[in-house]
């Protein structure tokens, strides 16, 4: 039962790490830089910060069947931890007053390519 568990549980991170992987090629085709992936603070983690001049998008992952099950999966809850893990990153930045910010989700859809929902939340 404990390795059935373990098993699953790798297969759904892998699961998570390609979603973020497509998800980081389509901004990166949209002309976006990626400057972090899965951004772990004491807070929350990111699962991926990107730039297009002085906009900085923070941007949570979600692989499901549909675009609404995607977005309606980042809760409150994780946009709150969301929210401070880009404070922390934030703190961290010489340029942080001068830059503009916005959350973002990617939709990975099985069979489709992935959909960005800008200004999500």
């Amino acid at each position: 039962m404990e390795i059935d568990h373990r098993l699953r549980r790798r297969k759904a991170e892998r699961r998570g790490h390609v979603a973020e992987y497509a998800a980081a090629l389509l901004l990166l085709l949209k002309g976006y830089r990626i400057v972090a992936l899965r951004y772990r603070t004491k807070v929350g983690e990111i699962d991926l910060i990107a730039r297009k001049g002085d906009l900085v998008v923070f941007v949570e992952v979600k692989a499901r069947v549909g675009e609404r099950e995607a977005v309606d999966a980042v809760s409150v809850t994780a946009q709150r931890r969301i929210r401070s893990a880009s404070d922390v990153w934030l703190s961290r930045r010489a340029d942080a007053a001068r830059l503009s910010q916005r959350y973002d989700v990617v939709a990975v859809l099985p069979k489709r390519l992935p959909r960005h929902f800008p200004d999500a939340f």
